[in-house]
């Protein structure tokens, strides 16, 4: 095992991270953040691979930026025991709203610059106040200033002064400080769903605060590395309370059968991630014959007990975030999007798409508030599907609790070697050919073994029967679908739960965990998983140009995080690991 990971690097296509500096100067913008990123590098004039301009690259820059500053007030006032939730819950909107296919609209991003002039003002005042009661000599926060400037050329401007390629020192460091960023936007995009369900902590916020402070400062990469860990501990506790916030709101997700083609009739589309605003759209529909279908990451909705007891909500349309224009196009009604992942629209059904919370695209129409008439008339204007499509159903909802209420027959079948292996095959999805490697993975992993699955990664083989196995006189799928890319907490306490079953590290169970990315959310996720010291995870299907040789190789040798090869390759390799464990 040494010797593999000593020489584990060359399954890495290592990349050189740009070191030239001034690239927004002479390329309008530098952007690597998602997985998508141009040539595995970076993304530049006249546009990102998500269709993202030079103008909103750097408006986004310039509001991390003074999230940041206003982060650092707020953590001053956390230490006196001061705490402002309008600052809290600004600071996840607007780090939200950078997130990738999450907002393109460079007059939104404007309105949240002059928000945050606010609230630095709020955050700063509230600390000096404290201080001043308590005879206490304030702290200073250097460049921690912030005047908002009228215009969003001007704003751009200013913005493309913190661009990555501005940067000063070492430039591994500057990596990792981005890929402890990334996770901190994917763990604040989390922190958001959960706060719109009415659930929040003052100990999530104080952290959350402390680990964007400590951006600002200058460290060297071991320092950075563990700020990096941090922030995938700290997300693991925001999980959790998503976990908490899905699961008290509507029940915990149980077995479902659930269609996945049409039915004749005027209808809605949600897609997104936001539990609350299909809850608000079904309410709204009750009793007005329109038929109500999720979409991406919203399907495992379908399977939680005071969502599936909405008639109308008649199943799933469609499949991942990048095939949403051809299906969007040929869907007959409206369309919701309640978070990411948003591509602007084509002509053909931009005057029916709506925007939710944080996300925003130019000619989208916003909805504000809770009243969902505007989304429900478009419905009534179009025509609706004609008349049946050829059923077809899948089953869902193996979340946590579903699979520990087998839990005993499960390890008893892992005991007699019933079931072999565990594979957890989850993350996102998106453009790549390279993605098909994870169906060929999950059509080649053996009949005595199962596979866990999440997020929109799901579509690649979801739809595909790969059989049943019989666990006790229990027959369940082979696919298990866990639910949304944050149910990975769910996963982990499977995992979890079978150690103390086995009383072996989750590190020996036969358990490995195959994993693709795409944005932000996914960085959080990982870095979870890297916390929890989760070994020999294998990661694709291109690895983060933010993370450079030096970086890989600490990676490589810290938890044995493999690149993808082939699927045959990564099969023996996983099985063989665990049969010499």
């Amino acid at each position: 095992m040494i010797r593999f990971l000593l020489k584990a690097p060359k399954f890495f296509p290592f990349r050189m991270c740009a070191q030239q500096r001034n690239f927004t100067e002479e390329l309008g913008m530098f952007c690597y953040q998602c997985e998508q990123t141009r040539m595995g590098k970076f993304c530049s004039h006249p546009r990102g691979v998500c269709e993202k301009n030079p103008t909103v690259a750097a408006l986004q820059d310039l509001l991390v930026e003074v999230g940041k500053r206003v982060a650092a007030y707020a953590k001053l006032g956390t230490a006196v025991g001061y705490s402002n939730q309008t600052v809290n819950r600004w600071l996840l909107d607007a780090y939200f709203s950078t997130l990738t296919n999450v907002n393109f609209d460079a007059n939104r991003f404007e309105k949240f610059m002059k928000q945050g002039e606010e609230m630095l003002k709020q955050a700063k005042e509230g600390y000096l106040s404290v201080c001043k009661k308590a005879n206490v000599q304030p702290e200073t926060v250097a460049n921690g200033e912030w005047d908002f400037i009228p215009g969003i050329d001007n704003l751009a401007k200013e913005g493309r002064k913190y661009g990555i390629d501005k940067q000063k020192g070492d430039w591994n460091v500057t990596c990792v400080k981005e890929l402890a960023q990334y996770g901190l936007k994917g763990g604040l995009a989390y922190l958001h769903h959960a706060k719109q369900l009415g659930y929040e902590s003052d100990k999530v916020y104080a952290e959350a605060v402390n680990l964007l402070s400590t951006l600002r400062k200058d460290m060297k990469l071991d320092d950075a590395l563990k700020l990096a860990l941090d922030v995938g501990g700290w997300n693991y506790h925001v999980m959790e309370l998503l976990d908490k916030a899905n699961t008290e709101s509507y029940g915990k997700p149980e077995i479902t059968v659930m269609r996945t083609t049409p039915v004749k009739g005027k209808c809605i589309v949600v897609s997104g991630h936001d539990l609350r605003d299909l809850d608000l759209v079904l309410k709204q529909t009750e009793g007005k014959h329109i038929n109500v279908y999720t979409h991406g990451e919203m399907l495992p909705c379908n399977a939680y007990p005071s969502l599936k007891k909405y008639k109308h909500l008649v199943g799933n349309y469609g499949g991942p975030w990048q095939k949403q224009r051809k299906e969007f196009t040929n869907f007959p009604g409206s369309i919701l999007m309640t978070t990411n992942c948003i591509l602007p629209p084509n002509k053909v059904y931009a005057h029916r798409i709506f925007s939710r919370s944080v996300v925003g695209c130019p000619g989208v129409t916003h909805i504000e508030g809770d009243d969902m008439s505007p989304l429900i008339r478009a419905a009534e204007r179009e025509p609706g599907f004609p008349e049946d499509a050829p059923k077809h159903e899948i089953t869902i909802g193996f979340a946590r609790d579903t699979i520990m209420s087998v839990a005993p027959k499960l390890i008893e079948a892992i005991k007699s070697g019933a079931i072999k292996h565990i594979f957890l095959i989850g993350g996102c999805d998106g453009y790549e050919l390279g993605r098909s490697y994870y169906v060929d993975f999950a059509k080649k992993v053996p009949k005595d073994c199962l596979i866990l699955t999440l997020a929109c990664g799901k579509f690649r083989f979801n739809m595909l029967d790969l059989g049943h196995v019989d666990i006790g006189g229990t027959k369940i799928p082979r696919v298990l679908d866990v639910g949304q890319c944050n149910d990975a907490y769910s996963a982990i306490q499977v995992a979890v739960a079978l150690s103390k079953a086995f009383n072996k590290p989750v590190n020996d169970l036969p358990l490995s965990f195959v994993l693709s990315w795409f944005e932000q959310k996914a960085v959080a996720i990982l870095l979870t998983l890297l916390h929890l010291n989760i070994q020999n995870m294998v990661l694709g299907p291109n690895l983060p140009a933010f993370t450079p040789p030096d970086v890989l190789d600490v990676l490589v040798k810290k938890f044995g995080l493999r690149h993808i090869s082939t699927p045959e390759a990564d099969m023996k390799f996983l099985l063989n690991r665990h049969n010499k464990s």
